[in-house]
């Protein structure tokens, strides 16, 4: 794999002097955010041949979007057993099968539009905490027979054989998933865009939206827009207009920070090429460049400076893999998700001409492409799968209240998930311990020549029988 990471703000210099909306502007949709489902509708819609602006309040890819580890492999973060519950198993496959769409549009994309450095590899594991086999034969049974999806079981053996760590037990090994350099994909994807004739726009918030009548009006600092349809296509940050649907969102920031390179000594504690996540999300790291590793800090519900979480993103790695010892971190970056109440990303039109495409905390990112196509086609081509996600309304997310609870259950979690672990491998390491006692028993046994030492039980002796009695004088036969 050959990549390179640059500091965000090495990033954006490198890009264009970004163009401001400063005249009054038609448009048939208006795209709010340039994330990865911004832009993704904003690069269908075009390729569908309608005039597309999209306005960001920033610069391309300044929050999470141009800040994650590139992962992409088909699923959502309701996990599959609710998801099936919620909406029963046939919606349930249908949406399946939107989430495996979307991760072949990333793929797509990422080499046939040939995006330089994009490091595109093959390969997601997920590895579980606690030895769950029985669980694990389960899973793959569904995702095989009734999802059509490619995984293999892998056994701790195998898994311990790829990460040398005592660490994780069984694993899941998704080979159609894949990785590419999460920052230049987006990039890429705003390049791609342009080329299809959408116009973006930067440093242009939105100071207020009328979305009433055929044509919405939008307006910005120094410029007004009207479209037929408009896109909330961003995060916990869309501002003041749009308030009511970002407190439908709880925050959650996750950075990750990148070694200084760890030469032969990472290959020793690492020989697997692709993305490494637990079940519990609690780690999620891969090799880039060769040598340096790339590792995900837990998750919070409060905003710090990135380099605040280098020592923590550290003390992970080397409790995970105590044979690299203390590592440099070169660089840590991040940004914030929104996360949704019910885990499953927000989909649809909340009402005529007005969209949503937001809420994919935890999703990754081959649900801001599938919200994307859905969308676009939905508005173009009269594709009405996006009616779907209906069952998954706004649900406020509780404000304040909401991000303590939610950082009170992260650490409960994590606690949890550490607990877990330590009890399995006490456990195995106990199971261990009676294997190689029994074995060095049976080993004495067989050196003495003799079978398992029993103890002796002596036969009891049988009761000598009385003497006979003596005759008595007078006893005789009478005359």
């Amino acid at each position: 794999m050959s990549e390179t990471f640059t500091s965000a703000s090495q990033e954006e210099a490198g890009f264009r002097e970004r163009a401001r909306l400063s005249f009054d502007l038609d448009a048939d949709i208006c795209v709010v955010g340039a994330g990865l489902a911004g832009l993704t509708i904003a690069l269908e819609a075009a390729r569908l041949g309608a005039s597309v602006a999209v306005l960001e309040g920033r610069y391309i890819g300044w929050n999470a979007s141009g800040h994650q580890l590139g992962t992409v492999m088909p699923g959502f973060a309701l996990p599959l057993a609710e998801l099936i519950e919620r909406v029963g198993l046939e919606d349930a496959r249908e949406l399946w099968m939107l989430a495996k769409e979307g991760a072949d549009f990333v793929r797509a994309n990422a080499t046939e539009a040939a995006m330089p450095g994009i490091g595109l590899a093959d390969g997601v594991l997920e590895v579980s905490n606690v030895d769950a086999g029985d669980r694990l034969i389960s899973r793959l049974q569904i995702l095989n027979e009734e999802f059509d999806t490619e995984v293999e079981g892998w056994q701790a053996d195998r898994v311990r054989a790829a990460l040398r760590t005592d660490r994780y037990f069984h694993g899941i090994y998704y080979p159609r998933a894949f990785q590419v350099d999460g920052r230049k994909y987006v990039h890429g994807l705003a390049a791609l865009a342009r080329r299809a004739g959408a116009r973006i726009f930067e440093d242009t918030p939105v100071v207020s939206i009328d979305h009433s009548g055929i044509r919405k009006r939008i307006v910005t600092p120094s410029a007004r827009l009207r479209a037929t349809h408009i896109v909330l296509a961003g995060n916990i940050h869309l501002g003041a207009p749009l308030r009511r649907l970002s407190e439908t969102l709880l925050p959650v920031w996750r950075y990750a920070g990148v070694t200084a390179p760890l030469g032969e000594r990472l290959r020793e504690a690492v020989a697997f090429e692709g993305s490494v996540m637990d079940s519990d999300g609690v780690d999620h790291f891969r090799i880039v460049e060769g040598d340096r590793l790339m590792w995900a800090s837990p998750e919070t519900t409060w905003d710090a400076r990135p380099q605040h979480f280098a020592g923590a993103i550290g003390r992970r790695i080397r409790a995970v893999f105590p044979a690299l010892g203390d590592v440099e971190i070169a660089e840590v970056f991040g940004g914030a998700t929104g996360h949704t109440v019910h885990g499953m990303p927000q989909i649809g039109q909340l009402r005529k001409g007005l969209w949503v495409a937001s809420g994919f905390g935890r999703q990754g990112m081959n649900t801001s492409a599938m919200a994307g196509q859905l969308i676009a086609r939905g508005i173009l081509s009269g594709d009405e799968r996006w009616r779907l996600f209906s069952p998954f309304e706004l649900v406020w997310a509780g404000g304040a209240t909401g991000r303590v609870a939610g950082q009170l259950i992260g650490l409960w979690g994590r606690a949890s998930s550490a607990a877990a672990g330590s009890l399995a491998r006490y456990r195995e390491r106990a199971r261990v311990k009676e294997r190689e006692r029994e074995a060095r028993l049976a080993e004495a046994n067989r050196l003495a020549g003799t079978g398992p030492r029993r103890p002796t039980v002596r036969p009891r002796s049988a009761r000598p029988a009385p003497p006979p009695e003596p005759a008595r004088q007078d006893e005789g036969i009478s005359q």
